[in-house]
């Protein structure tokens, strides 16, 4: 475990290693599951106010999900997360062709279209962020849906947090992915 500012981080982002396998999955982790996407205040926030510009890149059944639950829901757990097409896929999940799920908020900002890449716990899966009162924790999620990544990491011999490097730049910046990094070189050596 590594203690980072406010954050500790599981070994399991250095040890483990995955890279997502999409003709293999298929995207499932937009669809399995029995929540939407965790999203942070500001992104709900983001997402009401863009919700226009995001709607062209959905397809029928998310956007009549999003109009009858609105753009975000509260979960369970009273946290915040995207809306669920009949309690399956999430809202913002579109189909290619051959059935691969990809993210229709992300598919916009590649367009151009919005600043917002798609929800961070998205972009950082398998990396799960959990805020507590005086800290965060930074755990590996191991899920089955995701074996094809395990094994397609170990592969390559890329661990989670090269994985996920942007998205954990994006989250706490480049200083806290720096000190990971060195961390991982110590380590690993």
């Amino acid at each position: 475990m590594l203690s980072i500012e406010n954050t500790l981080v599981s070994d399991e982002l250095i040890t483990e290693n995955f890279v997502c396998n999409i003709s293999k999955c298929k995207g499932e982790c937009c669809v399995a599951g029995e929540a939407g996407a965790p999203l942070e205040a500001e992104e709900t926030t983001y997402l009401q106010k863009n919700y226009v510009k995001i709607k062209p890149f959905l397809n029928a059944k998310g956007i009549k999900s999003i109009e009858e639950q609105g753009v975000f829901v509260k979960g369970a757990d009273g946290d915040f997360e995207t809306p669920l097409v009949k309690g399956e896929e999430c809202a913002y999940t579109v189909f290619s062709d051959t059935g691969v799920a990809s993210c229709g908020i992300e598919n916009a900002y590649k367009q151009g279209v919005i600043d917002f890449q798609k929800p961070i716990s998205c972009h950082l899966y398998p990396v799960r962020v959990q805020s507590y009162e005086k800290m965060v924790a930074v755990n590996y999620h191991s899920w089955s849906i995701c074996s094809d990544a395990c094994s397609f990491g170990n592969a390559l011999k890329i661990p989670v947090y090269q994985f996920v490097k942007a998205a954990l730049i994006r989250k706490f910046g480049q200083d806290w992915f720096d000190a990971l990094e060195a961390y991982a070189q110590k380590t690993s050596n």
